[in-house]
């Protein structure tokens, strides 16, 4: 019980690491890995490229959501079966990998 409780804790006050475990529930990491291109950009790349834009977040968000084609490349991502809080859990996530 002590480690349950351990973990949960450590869940709530490390984002980073539940967004990562958000990401394997999802499959974003079936396409995606964070150092390197598989069939989409690397996680790594993706909050490279968008680093310091005002609406990133905003702008991710809804391509996980709705898919995309035509950024990197002409292989689409498909739309996610993510809420819209998921979704911006995610982009946040994504655009704080080094």
């Amino acid at each position: 019980m002590k480690a349950l409780i351990a973990l949960l804790a450590v869940a709530a006050v490390s984002p980073a690491f539940a967004s990562a475990e958000l990401a394997g529930k999802k499959n974003c990491l079936a396409c995606h890995a964070t150092d390197k291109k598989l069939v989409g950009p690397s996680y790594k790349d993706v909050a490279a490229k968008y680093k310091g834009q005002k609406d990133a977040v905003a702008m991710l968000a809804t391509k996980i959501q709705k898919g995309s084609v035509g950024v990197w490349g002409q292989v689409p991502m498909p739309a996610n079966n993510v809420t819209a809080d998921e979704a911006k859990q995610l982009a946040t996530w994504v655009l704080s990998v080094k």
